[in-house]
């Protein structure tokens, strides 16, 4: 059975990447298959994840390349050299240019916690997110997967769910919620939905 290709973009710990693999695994992602993890961290634990379930992997060290194009251009060409088709970003802590995210457009997806356009955009990332939601004293957080442009954060929205917020939360507690009952329910749906509309354009 045709499958499409996908390659998840990772900077920590994975636990998104997690959520992708189990649901390859239990059958929720059947129309595609991860080829490949890159990552921009060679420490990311990400990486191991992906090793112990048998996925390729590959590092590009921003420092180590000569400026930004050229950091992209070598993920370019790891995506070119495997056929990748969805590109999912899971805590990849780079900005992409408009020079790769016009070569993939409408190929990329990113998942954010928090409900856009609720604290999102530049400089909202990890726990600074839910330290905002709670300061802000908003009652329902979330998560959302959209497509990725040059604007952070910007792109159409895919999917999005709903998390409460507790009395007594702190912005470690709530993320690990937003987490469990958000991210990693949503990403591997939007992954579903989207491979399962690409093999159909291509039929």
């Amino acid at each position: 059975m045709k499958k499409v290709n996908v390659a998840v973009l990772v900077s920590g710990g994975g636990t998104n990447l997690q959520a992708l693999i189990d649901a390859q695994k239990s059958g929720i992602i059947k129309d595609g298959e991860i080829k490949v993890v890159i990552s921009n961290n060679a420490s990311a634990y990400a990486l191991v994840r992906a090793k112990e379930n048998g996925i390729k992997t590959e590092t590009v060290i921003k420092k180590l390349c000569k400026d930004k194009l050229d950091f992209e251009n070598r993920i370019i060409k790891i995506l070119e050299e495997n056929n990748i088709s969805l590109i999912v970003l899971a805590g990849f802590m780079c900005i992409l240019t408009e020079n790769f995210t016009k070569k993939y457009e409408n190929r990329i997806i990113n998942v954010h916690p928090s409900l856009i356009p609720s604290f999102c955009g530049e400089g909202y990332y990890g726990l600074k997110v839910h330290e905002q939601a709670l300061k802000y004293g908003v009652k329902v957080t979330g998560a959302t997967v959209h497509y990725v442009n040059e604007i952070a954060d910007g792109g159409k929205i895919i999917l999005q769910k709903a998390v409460e917020i507790l009395d007594g939360d702190t912005p470690e507690i709530l993320q690990k919620r937003v987490m469990e009952q958000a991210e990693w329910k949503i990403l591997p749906q939007a992954v579903q939905m989207i491979c399962e509309n690409l093999l159909k354009e291509e039929m």
